[in-house]
């Protein structure tokens, strides 16, 4: 018995095993001592080892009636986290096969009935199912009932305002964008091109709509949408075939559904799919641009412009990286069919990413970076302060500002900034404060500690020192492309390896962002798509 899987308060004693470690944040106060070292390290190898069995699931999943509402057939890093849950099944086996036995404590009722399955494991009394599921399943009703109501109220409220065969950006309502039409997606390209309509994803709500309608040029999807089908999204939910609900996976698969069920996630999925649909059949734009992810309701989309005879134009949404395989087209059930006419990246090292992904070279244009304003080098000093910009998931940013106590505990100055949407408390202490100036207007900075969003790359860009921080809970989700390397540290060695005093590699802004190039923006949105191959091809000799 290489492996005893216990729950947290059920505890065989200290002598039965060697090491420990605990999975999906499973908390407990055992001896740090005995916990298995590098675990942060080896979740990360497992998830990358992973992403092929959730490939081949996903895209079997992708092939059923529900999945074009979930996240996880997808692929979707941020969207599902059961990718990671694949990790620890994939770490649990490994440790069956040593000799020494390992506790594993996880009391999660669905991951926990899928570790007894593997060999060499020893489970005790398994978490409470039945209630957790009951608790979920409420919840999602409510959820579902909140979403389908306020839907059907935006619908009404909302009017439709868009011209028949006007180009037109799909985009989500950031805080960012104004009115005017500057937009956090697009910046300023509704400026240049004057015919450009905006149109807003459902996630942004009817008040924040009007608001943003205000000049004219923007509509709400909402207002394309019926108020009957949303009253209808009450009862709609993502539902996985018994095929998969009982295979090898099937209590990660039940506990992904049982997760993304228990919010109105699906509900708004289906919404979305609903409106834009109907948009794109009575609006009938020339085309539509959009921040493409390869979510699910961005393969609907392509669907239907085929459909209704609209071109798609996916445009690179920020960043990309090693842990979002949602790019791939690997779990697109009609492979290239769901995939925009047109790829537009950032910059010639998203291009080559989004490439790696499985997106042909003829469908790759570089259209240049809305979302990032060349800045000029960050100053660096060896003596400053290290600045941590925290997370937008709420958990990893708990784990920076351990981190940012660590190193303040040991002299080290740290400069900690809140995210702008998703803030969390911490306080100030000795060599700890707090500050709202943005890293791209700091200075006399010793190095930057981030872990998901897109600091890392502007501290490369910067020339400062970055470093990113590992959690043993989850992915940190890391968005570097492939030619950029910095280093990885975990809570465990942060103290010792962020110095500041690494050598800095300088790296060349336009091998990684290029800026707008507003006539081939034009061109893309206003010109022949049937020339558009000509246009691309001193694209793909430049990059190449």
């Amino acid at each position: 018995m290489p492996v005893l899987l216990r729950q947290s308060f059920d505890l065989p004693s200290s002598d039965s095993y060697r090491t420990w470690f605990s999975v999906t944040g499973t908390e407990s106060f055992l001896d740090a001592q005995s916990k298995r070292s590098r675990l942060a390290e080896q979740l990360e190898t497992a998830f990358m080892e992973s992403r092929e069995t959730w490939w081949t699931i996903g895209l079997k999943i992708s092939q059923e009636p529900t999945a074009e509402i979930s996240h996880m057939p997808t692929g979707g890093a941020f969207g599902s986290d059961f990718g990671v849950m694949l990790a620890w099944s994939r770490i649990t086996a490994d440790v069956a096969k040593d000799e020494n036995v390992c506790l594993v404590l996880c009391d999660d009722p669905w991951l926990f009935r899928h570790l007894a399955k593997l060999s060499g494991v020893t489970a005790g009394r398994p978490p409470r199912l039945r209630l957790t599921e009951l608790k979920l399943s409420i919840r999602g009703w409510l959820a579902r009932t909140k979403t389908a109501l306020k839907n059907a109220l935006f619908s009404t409220r909302l009017v439709k305002t868009q011209g028949q065969g006007s180009a037109a950006i799909l985009v989500y309502g950031h805080p960012r964008s104004t009115a005017d039409g500057f937009d956090a997606y697009f910046g300023d390209l509704m400026a240049h091109e004057p015919e450009l309509q905006r149109i807003l994803h459902t996630d942004c709500d009817a008040a924040r709509a009007r608001e943003l309608s205000s000049k004219g040029r923007t509509s709400s999807l909402h207002a394309w949408g019926h108020t009957f089908f949303a009253l209808r999204l009450i009862w709609t939910k993502w539902r996985p075939g018994r095929v998969f609900t009982e295979g090898k996976y099937g209590w990660l698969v039940r506990r992904a559904a049982a997760k993304e069920n228990s919010g109105g996630g699906p509900a708004m999925n289906r919404w979305q799919l609903h409106c834009q649909d109907n948009w794109l059949k009575e609006a009938k734009p020339s085309r539509v641009c959009w921040p493409w992810e390869n979510h699910s309701w961005e393969r609907g989309l392509c669907r239907a412009g085929r459909k209704h005879g609209v071109h798609t134009l996916g445009y690179q949404h920020t960043v990309v990286g090693p842990h979002q395989i949602n790019y791939s087209t690997r779990t697109n059930p009609d492979g290239l069919d769901s995939i925009p006419e047109i790829v537009i990246c950032d910059g010639p090292a998203y291009r080559d990413e989004v490439a790696a992904w499985g997106v042909p070279d003829d469908r790759l244009i570089v259209g240049g970076a809305f979302r990032f304003k060349r800045f000029a080098p960050g100053s660096h000093d060896p003596s400053g302060p290290v600045f941590v910009p925290l997370s937008a998931v709420p958990a990893a940013a708990q784990k920076q500002i351990e981190a940012a106590h660590l190193l303040a505990a040991s002299g080290q100055k740290v400069l900690v900034k809140g995210h702008p949407m998703y803030p969390v408390a911490f306080s100030e202490i000795e060599n700890l404060s707090r500050t709202e100036t943005p890293l791209t207007e700091q200075a006399g900075l010793s190095a930057v500690l981030f872990c998901t969003g897109t600091s890392g790359l502007e501290a490369v860009l910067m020339g400062l020192p970055a470093y990113r921080l590992m959690l043993d809970d989850r992915i940190a989700i890391d968005i570097l492309p492939a030619n950029i390397n910095v280093p990885s540290v975990t809570l465990d060695d942060v103290t010792e390896q962020v110095t500041g005093k690494v050598p800095i590699r300088p790296v060349n802004w336009d091998s990684v962002l290029t800026e707008p190039d507003i006539n081939l923006w034009h061109s893309l949105l206003f010109g022949d798509m049937h020339a558009m191959n000509d246009v691309q091809e001193p694209e793909k000799k430049q990059v190449s």
